[in-house]
């Protein structure tokens, strides 16, 4: 039996970078982005660990249920709601504070990053599929 494993990979690799451009992008929204790479990298990481463990979450989750990771629904809708709520549950737990606010900007973001590229990969897939061949052949 083939592993899933390689098939995984870059639907993983899409989600941490989606989380990757959330932290770093509210990092230099707020002018947290330091001039020192040590100091870049290292704020980019306090900053990503709490969403990319309830990222970790979400996809556990994902896998257990047998569910497809690239799928909006319901794999893509879990690993986003783990992510925004565990990735806000954990930086209060770590003393690093939240607000109303920014769970809702967190939400509304990381929406836009997990799930359009998924939408957009379905897409992409279903135009392949289409009982008429593909675009443009008629």
């Amino acid at each position: 039996m083939r592993s899933p494993l390689p098939a995984l990979l870059p639907v993983l690799a899409a989600d941490v970078a989606a989380v990757l451009v959330f932290a770093a992008a509210g990092r230099r929204s707020h002018d947290e982005a330091s001039a020192t790479l040590g100091g870049a990298l290292g704020g980019l990481a306090h900053t990503a660990w709490p969403f990319l463990v309830a990222l970790a979450l979400g996809w556990v989750l994902v896998l257990a249920r047998g569910w497809r990771p690239a799928r909006v629904r319901p794999a893509g809708l879990v690993v986003w709601g783990a992510t925004v709520l565990g990735g806000h549950a954990l930086r209060l737990v770590s003393g690093q504070g939240s607000a109303v606010s920014f769970l809702v900007v967190t939400a509304v973001v990381l929406a836009a990053l997990l799930l359009s590229w998924r939408a957009g990969w379905r897409a992409l897939r279903s135009a392949g599929r289409s009982p008429y061949g593909p675009r443009g052949q008629h």
